[in-house]
């Protein structure tokens, strides 16, 4: 394994993060905790998880997956051997069965406690807001564009600010963003230098092969501000198999079981994908491994989160890590790009 270390800080996080949001769906605990087992037993110490998950979201299944890690912690004595990653839900018809109140200074401080009590621990390594409260393009909204009857007022102070508090207990380590934007990450970077208050280290965006936007702007903040990204989708729901191409996908795969989770499958994406499918298989190797090791080498990335729902997947996608992409490689790869830019945003 490969290790490096959340921004600004001393945490030693493996350049592979383990994520769960299958967990209490697809899978089960015992499934959870064999998947728990054996990445640790590979050098894996950092998992990402989420009072939403497992996806999809709904009342009866939000937080069983922070459950699963808390009864593996609790089984296993690995608290201070792991990192732990976790997240508040934002606002909306998605997570209006969790609360409906945002990032209320009452809402966050709630949503900490409670997953505290999920994950068995006294403390949440880092700790992430899943996307803005403001209405702005995520979840594969490709542009911008502004509602001027959107009712969010700034409150960027008042949400570092009670973090600030909850991190003076020790419930928190750090903070990060999640599904967030260039103009918002640089406001609450406006927020923490002016007012010392707790300053995001990381922010965890979709990236993969057929959705590089965080190459635009978000990639020199990144670099320059120093917040590292903790990709997630870097297989892009399966897509970056192959599987569904080739026609090979299991029953229980994420987009046979949830085909409206349609994100990465769009006619462009799908020929984008063949075309990486191909340039993996004439470099021997598989595309999913070619996917990953090439977001494990991009400059601004901390983390690599990846997600499985068997041992296989797991394996392949953590040894991808020893994988280095050739300069041809990613010229080629690049050339693709170039042809086809961002299918999948």
């Amino acid at each position: 394994m490969k290790y490096t270390t959340l921004p600004n800080t001393d945490i030693k996080v493996s350049k592979i993060c383990l994520g769960s949001m299958t967990w209490g769906n697809q899978n089960t605990e015992a499934e959870g905790h064999e998947q728990l087992d054996y990445a640790f037993n590979n050098g894996v110490n950092f998992i990402d998880t989420a009072e939403l998950y497992p996806v999809p979201a709904t009342a009866e299944t939000s937080g069983r997956t922070s459950k699963i890690i808390g009864s593996w912690l609790k089984k296993t004595g690995h608290r201070e051997d792991v990192v732990i990653a976790s997240k508040i839900a934002g606002p909306g018809d998605y997570t209006a069965h969790i609360r409906t109140t945002g990032f209320s200074p009452e809402a966050i401080k709630e949503a900490v406690d409670l997953e505290l009590q999920r994950l068995q621990t006294d403390y949440i390594d880092l700790y992430q807001l899943h996307w803005p409260e403001r209405q702005t393009n995520t979840f594969g909204v490709r542009d911008y564009n502004h509602n001027p009857n959107d009712a969010w007022q700034d409150n960027f102070n008042e949400v570092l600010y009670t973090l600030n508090g909850i991190i003076k207990t020790g419930k928190i380590r750090n903070i990060g963003l999640s599904n967030e934007k260039a103009w918002g990450t640089m406001r609450y970077l406006e927020e923490s230098k002016n007012n010392n208050l707790p300053r995001p280290v990381t922010i965890q965006n979709a990236y993969s092969l057929i959705n590089r936007v965080f190459e635009g702007d978000m990639a020199e903040v990144a670099i320059r501000e120093q917040i590292g990204l903790l990709a997630y989708s870097p297989m892009a729901f399966g897509v970056l198999s192959g599987k569904y191409i080739k026609n090979t996908a299991a029953d229980n795969a994420r987009l046979k079981l949830f085909p409206r989770f349609a994100r990465y499958s769009s006619e462009q994406a799908t020929t984008a994908t063949k075309h990486y499918l191909e340039l993996a298989e004439d470099n021997n190797m598989s595309l999913a491994q070619m996917a990953l090791a090439f977001v494990n080498q991009r400059p601004f990335i901390t983390s690599n989160i990846i997600g499985a729902t068997s041992l296989h997947q797991l394996k392949e996608n953590i040894e991808s890590v020893n994988i280095e992409l050739s300069q041809t490689l990613l010229e080629k790869i690049n050339t693709i790009h170039n042809i086809i830019p961002n299918p999948a945003p």
